[in-house]
């Protein structure tokens, strides 16, 4: 090759590499956005989508960003699922239990009364059919889902008057997340199901006369112990509630393997931050709050055996009623009870002994 033909070609490698490059990079970069059902002041929950988020730019080397929206920026708290749904946009964070007025099923993907504690559901997703189950169910919903944060076992709530007995529990006006409402309309409570961000004033104003969220840290942040005095424990309807990253079906599809494998890596370092976060910060936030006058009590033996016979007859009724409950219910039952045979003896053994002693 001459010098004029080698000067020639190498202009156009120039430009190529000034100006078709950028193009095709430009081409390959995937931005979305997330639409998340918490508030951005909880650096534990909301923050699960922000972990999600910077992991998927760190790992594609900031090809792929994804954009958090706390609950009402985009669209309400409880809409995110509908959202995903019809593409508005294509990641939601939330708790798959908000939906359970869409079916009872989204409940079983998050907590239900006396289902299983964190370490529990997430042997049922990885190593037994939990995933799968629950995205043969969200495939009816156009999405896929992703394990994505767990709050581990939460509190019971706060309370403006004492719970003595079930008796105290009749005509109680109740913030509690999801499908447990449906337990405590049985007992006789009026359940309600209001974001988080909206809890305080509703407790404040007496509209409600107790709420539950998640636990002291969170509690503590959202300020309940200022307006109501009694703090109960435990939460037996949320004994491990898992959080989940829903992505709509064709977005995800359109994805690279690359970026798929990414997506779920960064799903499960949300989930293992979350937990790792509320453990780590709720033993401090407890102190703090029962320092500061906050009455902690637990829950009254014939409230706790009347929740759990309303539950498993509950379970029972919609498993005549709804035929994806009754199928993944079984499985989950059956897991949850091989599973509680194996913790009462190794976990429960242990916890029960260290927590007897003085530290």
């Amino acid at each position: 090759m001459d010098r004029r033909s080698l000067i020639k070609h190498a202009g156009i490698a120039g430009v190529l590499a000034a100006g078709v490059a950028p193009a095709v990079h430009a081409q390959a970069a995937i931005r979305w956005r997330l639409a998340s059902s918490f508030p951005k002041s909880l650096d534990t929950i909301f923050g699960g989508a922000e972990v999600f988020a910077a992991r998927v730019k760190a790992m594609s080397g900031g090809k792929f960003e994804i954009s958090t929206h706390a609950a009402g920026e985009l669209m309400p708290a409880f809409g995110v699922v509908d959202g995903v749904q019809q593409g508005t946009v294509e990641v939601a964070h939330t708790a798959p239990y908000y939906f359970f007025g869409k079916d009872e099923c989204f409940a079983l993907g998050c907590a239900i009364p006396f289902g299983l504690n964190s370490r529990q559901m997430t042997a049922w997703m990885y190593e037994g059919n939990g995933l799968k189950l629950m995205r043969e169910f969200y495939a009816r919903y156009n999405m896929i889902s992703f394990p994505a944060g767990n709050t581990g076992a939460q509190m019971g709530g706060w309370y403006r008057k004492e719970i003595k007995s079930i008796k105290d529990v009749k005509g109680l006006k109740f913030r509690v997340g999801g499908f447990a409402g449906k337990v405590m309309e049985r007992l006789g409570a009026v359940p309600q199901n209001i974001p988080g961000g909206e809890i305080y004033q509703a407790l404040e104003k007496g509209t409600l006369d107790a709420a539950e969220w998640v636990g002291p840290y969170d509690d503590q942040k959202l300020g309940f112990n200022k307006v109501a005095p009694y703090y109960y424990y435990p939460g037996w309807w949320e004994g491990g509630p898992q959080l989940d990253v829903f992505i709509n079906q064709k977005a995800f599809d359109s994805l690279s393997a690359e970026n798929k494998a990414i997506i779920e890596t960064a799903a499960t370092e949300a989930l293992v931050v979350m937990q790792a976060r509320y453990d780590g910060r709720n033993p401090a936030a407890l102190k703090q709050l029962v320092g500061g006058g906050s009455k902690l009590r637990r829950f009254p033996t014939d409230v706790m055996n009347a929740a759990f016979k309303s539950s498993l007859e509950l379970y029972a009724e919609l498993s005549t009623k709804n035929e994806m409950w009754k199928k993944i219910y079984a499985d989950y039952s059956k897991f949850r009870a091989d599973q509680n045979l194996w913790f009462r003896f190794a976990e429960a053994g242990f916890d029960n002994f260290m927590q007897s002693q003085k530290l």
